[in-house]
């Protein structure tokens, strides 16, 4: 499918880096024929972009089985509506976001936002996909999605990733991804656009609009999940279905290989910690089944994958995940803590920097069997029967 460049869209609400342009071109590449990336009922979101890795073991959905180790010897077309030099103001703004530490944060949004949206987190956001597109068994959702879908909405689409695959796999589908920041990149699928909104304010687009609605790792975003569920059904066609998947660091591991007094997990107590004290809890995603229940949804399906801290599964596929997940870890995971740990906590820096130092060294030991539950993929179903 060609692409379309909206760098001409005269709001300029693109990316400004060339690489990152570039980023949806090169997930595009090496794609099968249209008409085999067709999903049904029956083989729901199969990802066009990790065909190469379908030899692989397929994934285990309930995974609360034990994971075997493994033995080793060796250690753009952004809306912009601007009549006045104001407004226009108000949209560069938006667009350059605000920097703090050394690291810049969306400017835009009711509340403050904790997570940056430079060139390394849309680098994290890429890595975390290619992970748990890879966990779900190299496909892009698990929920049933019939096979020509007209609308589909990513919440919190950050890098654009999911819905530019999502774009190419459905070409007869208009594609809509949302977040509070510009980050996307401007060659695209003419399918695909991106718009910027906070989806904890009033959703402006319709009733019985979209055959899917699609949510992943909104971390420290939502605070009032039910609203959010509200607001979905309201947009969803009868029938249709909402995905949503997060992970939550309740570490643990299967032969007690964790210590208890691991610095790894002292980093996910001040995750929780962080994100109770600015009310987006962390375990938020624990309710989403009651949530989903009480606002009237069918059909609700919890699912819970494993993630590996490292690469010390025997399972070839799971080892590969580990590794994203290490790398994710030892590299990125400062992306979260950067700013909330002193603003929000009030915590030494000091005892923080030492903290992590000594979790990146024990994530690395592959006789700790560790590994975080990226569980609450939860489907669920708005009553009625699509068309």
């Amino acid at each position: 499918m060609p692409y379309t460049d909206h760098d001409d869209d005269p709001a300029g609400f693109g990316s400004g880096d060339d690489q990152r342009q570039d980023k949806g071109k090169h997930l595009a590449t090496d794609k099968t024929d249209t008409n085999e990336q067709q999903c049904d009922f029956d083989e729901p979101g199969i990802a066009p972009s990790l065909n190469e890795s379908l030899s692989a073991p397929t994934a285990t959905d309930t995974d609360n089985d034990s994971i075997e180790p493994d033995r080793w010897t060796d250690d753009e077309g952004y809306a912009e509506s601007t009549s006045t030099r104001y407004l226009s103001s108000i949209a560069s703004d938006i667009r350059r976001g605000v920097e703090e530490n050394g690291r810049l944060y969306a400017a835009y949004g009711m509340h403050k936002q904790w997570l940056p949206i430079d060139d390394e987190e849309l680098d994290r956001n890429d890595l975390q996909h290619y992970k748990f597109t890879l966990l779900l068994g190299n496909r892009l959702f698990i929920c049933p999605v019939p096979s020509d879908p007209q609308k589909i909405l990513d919440l919190g689409t950050g890098s654009g990733i999911w819905a530019i695959e999502v774009a190419d796999m459905f070409p007869s589908a208009e594609v809509i991804g949302v977040d509070l920041a510009p980050t996307q990149p401007n060659l695209i699928p003419p399918n695909l656009s991106f718009e910027i909104d906070d989806i904890e304010n009033d959703w402006l687009w319709g009733e019985n609009k979209f055959d899917f609605i699609h949510a992943r790792e909104l971390i420290m975003a939502i605070r009032d999940w039910p609203r959010l569920f509200r607001q979905a059904k309201r947009a969803l066609k009868p029938g249709a279905y909402l995905q949503l998947g997060a992970s939550v660091p309740l570490f643990s591991s299967d032969d007690d290989t964790l210590p208890k007094d691991s610095a790894y997990l002292e980093t996910a107590q001040i995750f929780f910690d962080m994100s109770a004290k600015v009310g987006v809890s962390g375990m938020e995603p624990l309710s989403w089944t009651k949530y989903l229940e009480e606002e009237g949804y069918e059909d609700i399906v919890q699912k819970m994958y494993k993630i590996p801290t490292n690469p010390w599964p025997k399972d070839e596929r799971l080892k590969r995940i580990g590794a994203l997940e290490l790398t994710h870890y030892r590299d990125g995971i400062m992306n979260v803590f950067a700013r909330g740990y002193k603003d929000i906590l009030g915590g030494d820096e000091t005892y923080f920097q030492v903290l992590m130092a000594r979790a990146r060294n024990e994530v690395v030991d592959r006789n700790m069997h560790s590994w975080v539950p990226y569980s609450y993929v939860v489907y669920a179903k708005k009553p009625g029967t699509s068309s």
